[in-house]
């Protein structure tokens, strides 16, 4: 899963930097690196996407 950026005509580094920063979040890459940079436990992590849950569900209700 290879990102890569051609250059534009007349684009600058710092452009072609924005594009790529873009490009990485949207494909989820960022989030993904900043959940894995720490070992997280299996019941952690359980608990985590209950607790989403639980919010997912009151999110719904209010509506």
């Amino acid at each position: 899963m290879a990102i890569r950026i051609k250059s534009r005509g007349g684009e600058s580094v710092e452009q072609m930097m924005r594009r790529f920063k873009k490009l990485c979040e949207k494909e989820g890459l960022t989030k993904d690196i900043k959940r894995k940079e720490f070992y997280e436990k299996p019941s952690e992590r359980r608990r985590r996407a209950q607790r989403k849950s639980a919010n997912r569900v009151l999110r719904e209700a209010r509506k």
